[in-house]
Parts: C-alpha cells; sequence; structure tokens
C-alpha cells in the first residue's frame, strides 16, 4: 500500500487533524471513490501517533458516510464529499457533562424506537447477524477490544435491521460522538470487568430474544433497561 501525502502531527491526540487531512485527500480527489485507505498500523505509523487516535479519526470518516470500515479493520472511500452536517458544539466534545447527557439522551430515544422498529421489519438474515455477535459476545466476556467492537456492531447491526438509511445514518453520528466522549470510561467500566461483561452479553440477549419473537413492546422495554443501564455507569464517572 502506498503512503498517504500526509504532515506527520507534532501534538498528541489530535484526531481531529487526521480526520481533516484524511478529509481532504478524499475531497481534493488523491483518494478517490473505491480507494483502499493504508492499515490503521501504516496510517499510525505515518501520522506519528497511536493506533486508538488513528481509528477514533477512522470513525469520524465513516460517520461522515465517507469511507466504510470492514470487518478486519480494511478501509475503503465510498464518498468524495462528507454527508454530515457537523454541529459546532459537538466539535470539541472531550466531555463536556451536558452535552454528554443530551448525546446519551438522543441515542436512549433513537435506540429504543429502533428495537420497535427492527422487532416489526427484521429479516431472518439480520436475525442471523445477531445472533452471531451475541454468540461471540458470549464468547469473549473479559477481553475489552473485543467487546467494545461486539457491542457496537449488535448496535449497529439492530439499527440496519430498521431498514431505513436515515436511521442508520443517524445512529452512526450520534455513536460516533458519544464512542469520542465516554471512550475511556467504556474500555474501564463496561469491558474490562467480566461481571459487568457478563450482564451486558444478558442485556443484548433479551432485546435480541424479543426481536425473534417480533414482540416490539419488549425489544423497546429491553432496550431502554441495557441503556438506562449504561448510562448510570457513566453518570457515576461524570459526577452527578
Amino acid at each position: 500500500m502506498h503512503s498517504l501525502d500526509v504532515v506527520k502531527l507534532s501534538k498528541r491526540n489530535h484526531y481531529e487533524e487526521i480526520t481533516d487531512q484524511v478529509k481532504r485527500l478524499i475531497v481534493e480527489g488523491k483518494l478517490k471513490v473505491g480507494d483502499k485507505l493504508p492499515s490503521t498500523k501504516q496510517m499510525s505509523e505515518q501520522f506519528g501517533v497511536g493506533r486508538s487516535t488513528t481509528r477514533e479519526a477512522l470513525s469520524a470518516l465513516k460517520a461522515m458516510g465517507m469511507i466504510e470500515i470492514r470487518q478486519g479493520g480494511g478501509c475503503r472511500v465510498i464518498s468524495s464529499a462528507p454527508a454530515e452536517v457537523e454541529l459546532p458544539e459537538l466539535q470539541s466534545l472531550r466531555l463536556n457533562r451536558e452535552t454528554v447527557l443530551e448525546l446519551l439522551e438522543a441515542r436512549e430515544s433513537l435506540e429504543v424506537s429502533n428495537a420497535a422498529i427492527a422487532a416489526a421489519k427484521r429479516t431472518e438474515e439480520d436475525l442471523i447477524i445477531l445472533r452471531s455477535l451475541i454468540d461471540e459476545m458470549e464468547r469473549s466476556a473479559g477481553d475489552e477490544a473485543e467487546g467494545e467492537r461486539l457491542d457496537l456492531h449488535f448496535h449497529l447491526t439492530l439499527a440496519k435491521a430498521t431498514h431505513n438509511s436515515i436511521i442508520v445514518r443517524l445512529f452512526e453520528s450520534i455513536m460516533n460522538h458519544i464512542e469520542t466522549a465516554i471512550h475511556d470510561i467504556r474500555r474501564v467500566e463496561l469491558y474490562a470487568s467480566t461481571a459487568v461483561a457478563e450482564r451486558l452479553y444478558k442485556e443484548h440477549s433479551a432485546i435480541f430474544e424479543a426481536i425473534v419473537k417480533q414482540d416490539s413492546e419488549l425489544a423497546a422495554g429491553k432496550m431502554k433497561q441495557h441503556l438506562q443501564h449504561i448510562e448510570s455507569i457513566v453518570l457515576k464517572h461524570l459526577g452527578k
């Protein structure tokens, strides 16, 4: 894979700068639709940053609809213009308590509704993907990186099971900002603890079972319960 024409970063943790540089390469046509990006490892070396910083930048580009992130970690350019309208209050998130609370409230509102719609509209193919994710969650309890990946994949698959592309885009945008804002809390509290991982597995299973039964009301209720559990953990860290 050829090197990107990028400027090495002087400051640590500036995923926004990586996002801006890669976005510029795409908008200017130096990276074209269909092109593959270098691996996360290669990009991290080129920018002189850790891989988690590069991953945050890739998540932001994905939320803008400019790249797709494939299983196994490869990324491909899918659009030459950002589809997302950035809200100024989300630009410099890093932990504005009020904004995080608003994001969590927006996520709950959207995902409780998503669960109900997915229960009604899911296909057999959606169920196969969700079931395999639930099985993987059970096997990987205590593996924090895998736990985080599977959790996000489960909720994204659920959004896709609504078969509504606007809902999927809204979900990706909200989740990108939430991941950025509470990344450290997620890692420390949600995935490193086997006990919490076990509870999350049970909550995801309950949502899945309601979707199998096509019970919209039950699916919405189980999703609400699950997200309020997550919110209580985040609030404990933010200080009430």
